[in-house]
């Protein structure tokens, strides 16, 4: 089942693998010959590439990312070696290297992988895909002074990225760009769309058409223009065993009695932070140009890059590495699956093994221009269109990670830009430390600072702000009830204001939630206790008989109002079934329609007990609901009447279209005396300003009919003990507006 799975998508994966082949032979030779600085270990690269195509990439469970050796590794390998004297003795640390990354790996280090924002490897791709094309444009123009696949700005000849370009235009070979002109001109054409209806060119790569030409092109100029012929460090240079005892001397067995040196243990673990590090990296952002969206396992790549390394050092190979440029170009070149990835480890194997000579007559023009169009789909302008879009927040950190990664190199600038996004969650930490809101009880001012869930010490800044902020002769709350852990130093800043600064500034300071600190043998603790809930307890007799017309009225509107802020009040509803199984103290009685998106509970943020709601379609008054009123009023209690009408009313825009069906007409002729008032005032009663003055209108008839039609709630009103109001629910924002602020609406 396994081998099937691996060759279903082989009509893709294995042109994906030939182009991931032509991009990685070049970057293997570039990265050994810088790392060693010696031409007779260029096939150091070639081995870290077959194992990295074929071990690693059996054992991983990344669909599309290559490893194979990194630039990111250059200095780190080439001072390791210094240090430790041979090559041999590296090949050590290589392996030790290997053996922490598979320790790492069955330790779960991999999810370390997450904690990088997506913006920051957004910018790494796109730094990437700049790099590329800087950093080949001079080998597309034969300037070949610097290793190909170098990613640092400054380099190993003595130039940086930018000043090479200087050189490269400068001291250009026409034959080079000659190549350059013809492979990149190839590239675009089969990259159109009609190319892919002819049968060869739809499965072949262009870059491989690309490579044939620089060949034939170059083979050209060797017998009819000498002059633009390109060899030595312009071509691929590969060693050519002439014997299979000559093809095994180009491998390099360790020399492990270096194991007696602390050097290799420190090196060892140098190159596996390093090269773990980049690993994960390569592996974030792989996913995320994977078209199908599929994710790596962290751990599972760890130990697969830890074991291609024990056998990448065995062998006489430089540290393996997950690197996406090859990865980049396995996803654009329509790779499917990891087979991709082992057949480009294969083809790289046999080719070396029986046609080295051919390989060398490739021109690095052509695999410099394949390199610059990986670059340039790395770093698309639709790329920096859609980071723009998403606002500063993202585009901030992904701007300075690019700048970062092509000033510096690969981690400098990813750390740049991981301390950026830090900043900026440390922003919206600071934003969103707590739910501030403010309501008048009896006159006085009170402020609820709600706390987040999670609490700590880098929110004591905002919260300590916030409670310096609070004016004098208020009530200040903190509410800690939402929040699962809340950090020392977060209660310690609470206790202090509480103890020196509320006092003096006449502020009446509540927590609800917050433990206390107790002082135990000179030094302040954080007790064991129970966490306290927030008791937001129904209504009882005592309140009830505190409540005015005018508070109930004032305790609607902050209800709404924490409704539309979305700061509900937290109710342990269970408990308040128990408070009110002997009694209820209603403090308002509500006549809303039956509409489902206008329930006064919520919308008013009451829990059980505290109003009655009395409902029926188009908020009409009846015998019945008159009733159900007087004994809210007059037999419970309640201080307030609230007519509540909403927009969009079903049972008001049937009665402005006159509509006749059963028992619905009886209810609807309610409503006619609004409507009949209203058309005389617009022109189309139907229309949607139009059904909204009778909506309104119908508030008011409904206020007129209870203090018309029940002499029990007119004595009441007339004597203040109670209030009539109306108001309208806006279904589209769920704000309340009440009529009586506004006089022309009043009775």
């Amino acid at each position: 089942m396994k081998s099937k799975s691996l060759l279903q998508n082989i009509k893709h994966d294995l042109p994906a693998g030939l182009v991931v082949y032509l991009v990685a032979l070049p970057l293997c030779l570039g990265v050994a010959l810088a790392s060693t600085g010696r031409a007779d270990l260029l096939f150091s690269g070639i081995i870290a590439g077959v194992v990295g195509g074929i071990v690693v990439g059996f054992l991983s469970g990344s669909s599309l990312g290559v490893s194979g050796p990194a630039a990111g590794l250059v200095t780190i390998v080439l001072g390791a070696i210094t240090t430790l004297g041979s090559f041999e003795g590296f090949l050590v640390a290589v392996v030790l290297a290997g053996l922490f990354q598979i320790i790492a790996g069955f330790f779960k280090a991999g999810v370390i992988g997450y904690y990088f924002p997506s913006s920051v490897i957004k910018g790494m791709l796109a730094a990437i895909g700049i790099i590329l094309i800087l950093k080949q444009i001079p080998h597309a123009f034969g300037f070949d002074a610097d290793f190909m696949g170098d990613e640092s700005f400054d380099q190993k000849d003595g130039h940086n990225t930018f000043t090479e370009l200087y050189y490269a235009i400068k001291y250009n070979s026409t034959g080079a760009v000659i190549i350059s002109a013809v492979s990149l001109f190839l590239l675009i054409l089969f990259d159109m769309k009609f190319m892919k209806k002819f049968g060869l060119f739809k499965f072949l790569p262009g870059a491989l058409f690309v490579v044939l030409a620089g060949i034939l092109i170059n083979l050209y100029f060797a017998s009819a223009a000498p002059e633009y012929l390109l060899s030595g460090n312009h071509v691929v240079n590969l060693p050519v065993a002439k014997s299979a005892n000559e093809f095994l001397s180009f491998f390099t067995l360790p020399d492990f009695s270096v194991l007696s040196n602390p050097q290799v243990y420190i090196v060892a673990l140098t190159l596996a932070l390093v090269a773990s590090l980049e690993t994960l990296l390569s592996v974030e952002a792989t996913d995320k140009l994977d078209p199908e969206k599929r994710n790596t396992p962290p751990n599972r790549e760890l130990r697969a890059q830890g074991i291609g390394n024990m056998i990448s050092g065995m062998l006489g190979g430089l540290p393996v590495t997950q690197v996406i440029v090859r990865s980049s170009a396995n996803v654009n070149s329509g790779g499917k699956s990891k087979m991709s990835t082992i057949t480009h480890g294969a083809i790289l194997l046999l080719s070396v093994m029986f046609i080295p000579q051919y390989l060398n007559l490739i021109p690095l023009s052509a695999l410099a221009v394949i390199l610059i169009m990986v670059g340039y789909k790395l770093s698309k302008p639709s790329l920096y269109i859609s980071m723009i879009k998403l606002g500063w927040e993202q585009l901030i950190p992904f701007i300075i990670t690019v700048v970062a990664v092509v000033a510096t190199d690969l981690l400098k600038g990813i750390g740049i830009g991981l301390a950026v996004a830090i900043l900026f969650v440390l922003r919206k930490n600071f934003k969103n430390s707590f739910r501030y809101f403010t309501e008048t009880t009896n006159g006085k001012q009170k402020i609820t600072l709600r706390l987040s869930e999670e609490v700590t010490f880098l929110n004591k800044a905002s919260i300590s702000q916030a409670l310096e902020d609070a004016p004098e002769d208020t009530t200040l709350v903190i509410d800690g009830t939402r929040s699962k852990e809340i950090d020392y130093d977060v209660i310690e800043r609470i206790d202090e204001f509480k103890k020196y600064d509320a006092g003096s500034r006449n502020i009446h300071f509540e927590t609800i939630g917050i433990p206390e600190l107790k002082e135990v043998g000179g030094f302040k603790i954080v007790p064991e206790i129970k966490k306290i809930v927030n008791k937001v307890r129904t209504q009882d007799k005592g309140t009830q008989q505190k409540m005015t017309p005018d508070l109930a009225l004032n305790t609607l509107k902050a209800g709404n109002k924490r409704f539309v802020e979305n700061l509900r009040a937290h109710r342990n509803l269970l408990e308040q079934v128990n408070d009110t199984s002997d009694g209820q103290f209603p403090f308002a009685v509500v006549l809303s329609c039956i509409d489902s998106r206008t329930s006064a509970e919520l919308i008013f943020d009451q829990g059980l007990g505290d109003i009655f709601s009395v409902r029926v379609a188009g908020n009409v008054v009846n015998e019945d609901i008159l009733g159900s009123m007087e004994y809210a009023c007059k037999v419970a209690g309640s201080k307030l009447v609230v007519v509540l009408g909403h927009s969009k009313c079903g049972a008001i825009v049937s009665a402005c279209h006159h509509v006749k069906m059963g028992n619905v007409t009886s209810l609807l002729n309610k409503i006619e005396p609004s409507v009949s008032k209203i058309s005389q005032q617009v022109s189309d009663i139907t229309s949607e300003d139009g059904v909204q003055l009778v909506a309104d209108e119908n508030v008011h008839e409904s206020m007129r009919q209870v203090l018309t039609k029940s002499p029990i709630l007119k004595e009441m009103f007339d004597a203040g003990e109670i209030k009539i109001v109306g108001a309208m629910y806006d279904v589209e924002s769920g704000k309340v507006g009440f009529f009586e602020e506004d006089n022309s609406l009043a009775i």
